[in-house]
């Protein structure tokens, strides 16, 4: 027994490890966010403020206009994170259902552009949208994060399409059910855990995702939260420490807030029951 509980143990205090490793970032920026200048300044910094203020969330506010950006990030996420599950939902059936060379054809595909650098891809992207007209705007944005975000959410979604049992559609097959009415009443709502799970990546990437929309939206109005926190650094490369700790930490609250919100959707075994063994 000695064995067993001391591996268990050594799990544990790993495990517990990389939480703290994961979570120190995040409390030292909520830490950061309450402090005075004096206490940023101080030598000897402590986790908890001992004259915690919100003048660095005024002063955020005051300097920047994270409002728009705000509102301009969320039009982004929510914009790629539906049209990406539109799109990928009746692909990704096809990829699954049909193991032809086509088929293997996409998913190598889908796999190799997801090594594709984002330096590599920009060049093609900002010229596709200046001939549309769409740089400098939301919906340009929204159809880069959409072609950005396609190919993982087809694969996500292929492995989801996979676990359906196939005999759920040979019965409605049966039934006299079509190939559209099978994906939309039988297929689709089981895939309700994946298609949510696969939204919720799509819109914390392009809620977070910072180099196209600094290269494609030039002016404050138009630009997202990543692009309006660089300007807390000034010219000279010093960062104005506490309002920027206030608007980091205030941009990171949805992404939190939404997988809160979804988690048990995503683990929830929606499929169990669905076909008798």
């Amino acid at each position: 027994m000695r064995t067993p509980t001391t591996a268990r143990v050594g799990q544990y205090a790993a495990l517990l490890a990389y939480l703290v490793f994961l979570a120190f970032p995040f409390l030292w920026l909520i830490s950061t966010a309450f402090k005075p200048p004096q206490e940023l300044g101080s030598l000897h910094p402590t986790w908890i403020p001992e004259n915690p203020t919100l003048d660095n969330f005024r002063q955020a506010f005051d300097e920047q206009p994270l409002l728009r950006a705000a509102l301009n990030s969320l039009l982004a996420a929510l914009g790629a994170a539906v049209i990406a599950v539109l799109i990928a939902t009746p692909m990704a059936y096809v990829m699954a259902r049909h193991r032809g060379r086509l088929a293997r054809a996409a998913t190598g595909w889908v796999v190799i552009s997801q090594a594709f650098p984002f330096v590599l891809v920009i060049i093609p992207l900002f010229l596709v949208l200046k001939n549309l007209r769409l740089i400098n705007s939301v919906p340009g944005l929204v159809m880069v994060y959409v072609v950005w975000s396609l190919p993982f959410a087809l694969w996500m979604l292929a492995g989801y399409v996979r676990a359906v049992p196939a005999e759920l559609e040979e019965a409605a097959a049966v039934d006299g059910a079509g190939r559209l009415r099978t994906l939309v009443s039988v297929t689709a709502p089981l895939l309700a855990p994946g298609i949510v799970a696969t939204a919720l990546f799509a819109f914390i990437t392009a809620w977070n995702e910072f180099f196209f929309a600094l290269v494609l939206l030039k002016t404050p109005e138009k630009q997202t939260l990543p692009v309006i926190l660089t300007h807390f650094i000034g010219a000279e490369g010093v960062a104005d420490l506490g309002p920027l700790a206030a608007a980091a930490f205030l941009a990171t609250l949805p992404s939190l807030l939404v997988f809160a919100l979804i988690q048990r959707r995503i683990t929830g075994g929606m499929l169990a029951g669905a076909v008798k063994s």
